[in-house]
């Protein structure tokens, strides 16, 4: 394993998860729960099997995941975060709030996956109305479905779509994240192709964790 070589613990995790890919592969484990290879390739676009083989590699020799045989009917490996790995939620949490400074634009080649649209809600938004009912928002950033849960002041979040949403939200991702991450407001969304159908109210129960990023 290549270090800085400098006694410092920050130095020290990037010695472990500091190469490129290592630290999305976390978050697809985060996400999805234990994975096929298969399954870690699909929520990876552009990482190559035999980059992804290594950086697997070496999570497990460092003690962030463990390989195990899985039982028929799968019959095959599957790659599981070991509590040291799960330790990293708070981190790669923190990373994404930070990052959502950089969302502003979306490239044209940027690729996107249904689970990215799903754990944004739940890490990055609080339910302002915690006493309200229940109630079911559904995303649709392109063909990729997820379902916001709202009830007890908890925000849930899964991919899938909902039996009778009480409002959906359906456009680009730059659109559906950004309205919900407190980016832009709903007449930008609009502008950049959001569609909103129900009770658009509930927009004010998803409160932005983040601070107010539209501002100068």
């Amino acid at each position: 394993m290549r270090s800085y070589g400098h006694y410092c613990s920050i130095a020290r995790a990037l010695d472990v998860v500091g190469d490129r890919w290592t630290l999305l592969i976390v978050r697809e484990l985060l996400l999805q729960g234990p994975c096929r290879f298969t399954d870690l390739r699909n929520g990876l676009p552009g990482i190559a099997p035999n980059l992804l083989s290594t950086r697997l590699k070496e999570l497990e020799g460092a003690g962030l995941i463990t390989r195990e045989d899985a039982p028929p009917p799968i019959a095959t490996v599957l790659y599981t975060l070991t509590e040291t790995g799960l330790a990293l939620a708070p981190a790669l949490k923190a990373l994404g709030l930070w990052g959502l400074r950089f969302m502003a634009e979306e490239r044209p080649d940027d690729a996107f996956r249904a689970q990215w649209l799903a754990y944004a809600p739940e890490w990055f938004t609080t339910d302002a109305d915690p006493d309200a009912p229940p109630a079911v928002i559904q995303l649709v950033a392109g063909e990729e479905p997820a379902v916001i849960e709202l009830g007890d002041g908890q925000v849930h979040t899964r991919i899938g779509r909902a039996d009778d949403p009480d409002l959906t939200l359906e456009g680009p991702p730059r659109a559906v994240l950004g309205l919900l991450n407190g980016l832009i407001d709903l007449d930008v969304a609009g502008r950049l192709g959001l569609a909103v159908t129900g009770r658009r109210e509930l927009l004010a129960r998803l409160r932005p964790v983040a601070p107010d990023l539209t501002a100068d």
